[in-house]
């Protein structure tokens, strides 16, 4: 058994690491496994050697992001706990990265794989992001888009995504091309919606400083001086794939999202998204990033759930390769970099 303490040193600090009714200090104590006292402004950490190594570890990491003028959350605290304890895990470096304000929320990184695919679209021209529901891989990139946009570091934002979910032709729902999408790029649209203004959006929108399309409508141009996102990057072909890439202009940066683990293109047809690492994936200037459950930064169940999904599908493969007298195939996944 090991015993240490930790001066927080001040009454604000100690109580943003408690929390309220001493919230925080009781998701450290089960994350952690050991006893954590408070006694003014020091903490008392009780416990097995490592885990007690771990819990002090994990309040540094509260503290700095305290300190860097993040509020602190019970969802924060567990994200915060298992960057803190994972290997090479800075949770502070994650945290205090801003992305974007907007009406005093703060948008950001949340995970060690969040942090690196910021730090990749900043690097690179072309940036792949590759994970299951809810890992923040498009939001993400559309707070990085309007970052850059508000600083003038583009002059426009172009969002597109195919439409091929709902299984219908564009041609014959009822409006104009905006209202035709709009069920498809609703998911762009909040996000939108919760980094900017509705009256500033709709006049950005306006003058062509924010594009929302369709893929098909990107062929034949050439996109300069643009932050350029493709969502929903699963449903495109590879010969869709194709297209959009070499729309790249000058000046111009380009996000590409999905999960391959959804594809919704009829009749079997192959994914660009699970081609496009085999073809690129040594190319200067491209990065890949690829997401899993751990990076889920919605209700903690939906971890769970994705989780669950993906134990079933594994068990589904080798059940069949079981009936077929073969081996296991692996499950689609872009060859990464």
């Amino acid at each position: 058994m090991k015993r240490t303490t930790v001066d927080l040193e001040d009454n604000r600090t100690a109580q943003a690491v408690a929390g309220e009714h001493d919230a925080h200090l009781k998701i450290l104590e089960r994350a952690l496994s050991c006893r954590i006292t408070q006694r003014g402004t020091v903490l008392i950490l009780e416990g097995e050697d490592a885990h007690v190594d771990k819990a002090a570890a994990a309040v540094g990491e509260l503290v700095s992001v305290i300190r860097g003028g993040r509020p602190l959350n019970a969802a924060m605290v567990e994200s915060l706990t298992e960057i803190a304890v994972s290997p090479n895990g800075k949770a502070a470096e994650v945290y205090n990265d801003i992305v974007w304000s907007h009406r005093g929320r703060q948008i950001g990184p949340r995970t060690v794989n969040q942090k690196a695919y910021v730090d990749a679209i900043r690097r690179n021209t072309i940036t792949f992001g590759i994970g299951p529901a809810g890992t923040g891989k498009t939001y993400l990139a559309t707070a990085m888009a309007v970052a850059a946009l508000a600083s003038k570091s583009y002059g426009r934002i172009i969002l597109t995504r195919p439409a091929v979910e709902a299984g219908e032709s564009l041609g014959f729902l009822p409006g104009t091309v905006l209202e035709k999408v709009d069920p498809y790029f609703r998911p762009l649209f909040d996000a939108l919606y919760d980094m900017i203004d509705g009256e500033r959006l709709s006049g950005l929108m306006d003058r062509g400083e924010i594009e929302v399309a369709p893929l098909a409508f990107m062929r034949g141009r050439t996109l300069n001086d643009s932050f350029i996102i493709l969502d929903e990057a699963q449903n495109t072909t590879p010969e869709q794939m194709k297209m959009f890439l070499t729309r790249l202009g000058f000046g111009s940066r380009m996000v590409i999202t999905g999960d391959v683990t959804q594809i919704d293109l009829p009749g079997g047809r192959q994914s660009g998204l699970v081609t496009v690492g085999e073809v690129l994936g040594d190319i200067v200037d491209i990065s890949f990033v690829t997401f899993d459950q751990r990076d889920v930064v919605r209700h903690k169940l939906v971890q769970r759930i994705v989780a669950a999904y993906k134990d079933h599908g594994d068990r589904e493969l080798e059940r069949r390769a079981r009936e077929a007298g073969g081996e296991a195939p692996r499950a689609a996944e872009p060859s990464a970099r």
